[in-house]
């Protein structure tokens, strides 16, 4: 006798449904999410910014555009972006060199691009200081040719430089790892249309890697923005001159006017939000560039 019932196929499970499932529920997970962001950045930004408003506006104004705070944000911002730019340039080379060659202390170099992340800033801006002081390894060699490094504004670079290179290395290299043999393919691909390397590279690997290496920019710029201890030891911290703005809100919290260095500090927020976000912006269109 033939069966006429219908036959019931198990309910295959729905990975866009369970996707994310891991986790306690979405209420819990947001609530978590929600609570340790207010307290550890909302609220901090928030006293920041009702702190400074009792100085009112035309007070603020004074504050945050006196010549000398003003030649403090342009030696923070300034100095962040040309050594973000230059970690920009030298990680990326740094990252291909690790994940492209094989070679003898590779493995002790790759652990020395980590050492900025271990050294507590202030010992690293005390080596600095005295490497590159008027006396030191390479701060004689430098001031043969007329170049001064410790307290000017060179310094400050270096020492940005120093503390930001980690940031870019460690965004490409994974990006440069995860490319395996599809890279060489693709490189094979490229000679064989008559491509140079030149070619090859801005045609068929820069898209690849312009998204983690802006992410990376973005990362060592923020953080050369508001770096402290490596800086001061040698800056010189003359004002005016060398000068960094977080050296300034120190020096302002010393003189106990709590307000005016509030004042300052949001003022460098804002800034440095409108240009992170420009750096993401430009980051996503070359996201979207690279997958066309």
């Amino acid at each position: 006798m033939i069966s006429t019932m219908p036959t019931v196929t198990p309910a295959r499970a729905n990975p866009q449904r369970n996707r994310g499932n891991v986790m306690p529920g979405f209420g819990l997970s947001l609530g978590v999410t929600v609570f340790s962001l207010s307290l550890i950045v909302l609220l901090p930004t928030a006293a920041a910014i009702l702190k400074s408003s009792s100085l009112g506006w035309s007070r603020f104004w004074a504050s945050v555009s006196t010549p000398r705070a003003l030649a403090s944000y342009r030696l923070s911002f300034g100095g962040a972006l040309l050594a973000a730019l230059i970690n920009l340039v030298l990680g990326t080379l740094v990252a291909w060199v690790l994940v492209r060659y094989r070679f003898p202390g590779r493995r002790l170099l790759d652990a020395l691009v980590d050492l900025p992340f271990a050294l507590p800033t202030a010992v690293a801006g005390i080596a600095l200081t005295v490497i590159y002081g008027p006396h030191g390894w390479l701060g004689a060699p430098l001031a043969a040719l007329g170049i001064r490094a410790a307290y000017t504004r060179v310094g400050v670079v270096i020492a940005l430089t120093f503390i930001g290179l980690p940031f870019v290395v460690r965004t490409v290299q994974p990006v440069l790892a995860g490319l395996g043999e599809n890279d060489a393919e693709w490189e094979e691909a490229a000679a064989s249309l008559g491509a140079g390397r030149w070619q090859t590279f801005r045609r068929v690997l820069l898209p690849v890697l312009t998204p983690a290496a802006l992410t990376g920019f973005a990362m060592a710029f923020a953080r050369g923005v508001g770096e402290y201890g490596s800086v001061i030891f040698i800056a010189g911290n003359m004002p005016l001159r060398t000068e960094i703005a977080p050296l300034l809100i120190v020096i302002k919290l010393q003189e106990f006017d709590d307000a005016q260095a509030t004042a300052i500090a949001v003022t460098m927020l804002a800034a440095s939000f409108a240009l992170l976000l420009a750096i993401q912006c430009l980051q996503r269109r070359s996201e979207r560039w690279g997958q066309r």
